[in-house]
């Protein structure tokens, strides 16, 4: 199994990047709705995807049929200041268009492990199956060493092959985190990293140049099987990219 199709777009700025995120994504729930009656989105943490779920909540779209998941967390409680669950509520969830019972976050007050845990039940669950969730869409940023959600170069939640979410301990970082897995990210049937920057331009261009037979970058590892892949940078971010 291979991704259908790899997208590289760019756009002017941050603010650029929120507003042709918001259209893709409006698109993506249109159709997914059109053809499964329910769009299943994951969502990212960062100021990038704050713009884009601002922008969702002045939008017009079927809401009633969306169910919101999370792509990582940190180990708070979501009145936290670090809750990447407390951002999306912030900037859109809080504006009540979701309902509230389909939006799943992860508990991450209840420790790494123990949320991770949960989560996954939470998935089997809300999906109905116990076979690998397969999310419409899911949101990614990229740091600038080329993690995403919260798979960090070295950290063991890389090689995790049989769990849909896990725990995982990041020792930049000194503290334990809940992240969807690579399993889980690549069934997705669209990826869609939102990357801007000048400080992500090593990494982006490292990612994409990346050698299937060599060392990658935590975000070189996301490719769907069966789904679409779509990197939206701004110019900061590909100015380390030929051609840009």
């Amino acid at each position: 199994m291979t991704t259908q199709r790899t997208e590289l777009v760019q756009r002017k700025d941050a603010a650029a990047i929120a507003a042709h995120a918001r259209e893709l994504v409006l698109e993506r729930a249109r159709v997914s709705i059109a053809e499964r009656g329910a769009f299943r989105i994951a969502l990212a943490g960062g100021s990038t995807p704050r713009a884009l779920y601002a922008l969702l909540a002045q939008s017009q779209a079927e809401f009633a049929r969306w169910h919101v998941y999370f792509g990582d967390e940190r180990a708070v409680p979501p009145e936290h200041a670090d809750s990447n669950y407390r951002m999306a509520r912030e900037a859109w969830l809080g504006a009540g268009q979701v309902p509230p019972a389909q939006v799943h976050r992860m508990q991450g007050e209840l420790g790494a492990g123990s949320a991770a845990a949960q989560y996954e039940r939470e998935l089997v669950s809300s999906f109905g199956s116990r076979e690998v969730p397969r999310f419409d869409l899911v949101l990614l940023g990229m740091g600038a060493d080329g993690h995403t959600a919260s798979l960090f170069p070295g950290t063991t939640a890389l090689s995790e092959a049989r769990l849909f979410v896990a725990s995982t301990w990041v020792e930049k970082l000194s503290t334990n985190r809940i992240t969807l897995t690579l399993r889980t990210l690549n069934a997705a049937r669209h990826a869609l990293f939102l990357v801007a920057g000048a400080d992500k331009a090593p990494a982006l261009r490292e990612v994409l140049h990346a050698r299937a037979d060599g060392p990658r970058l935590p975000a070189a590892l996301v490719r769907p099987w069966e789904g679409e892949l779509t990197w939206l940078v701004d110019s900061a971010a590909a100015s380390g990219l030929s051609g840009s």
